[in-house]
């Protein structure tokens, strides 16, 4: 299942993951760190959604109240929900 999520509150514009059975089999972001942000696509491949729920929601960015890793937990939220 591919899910496209617009994040709030960060640089990245979009995010799309693509989802197998609850396991990550890829990331996308578009905009934000690029750097960054394609190693955390590359860390969290192969990894199950929950997992990665648990260890980046709530990150923060400075003094923002969110992340591109948080936005990313919510995005996984929402694309389990509707699975």
């Amino acid at each position: 299942m591919t899910y496209n999520y617009k994040p709030k509150g960060v640089c990245t514009r979009d995010i799309t993951i693509d989802l197998d059975g609850g396991v990550i089999q890829s990331v996308a972001f578009n905009g934000g760190c690029a750097g960054n942000l394609a190693g955390i696509s590359r860390l969290v491949e192969g990894m199950r959604a929950e997992d990665v729920v648990a260890k980046f929601k709530g990150t923060k960015c400075g003094k923002k109240a969110t992340s591109c890793p948080d936005q990313l937990a919510m995005a996984l939220e929402e694309a389990m929900a509707r699975a």
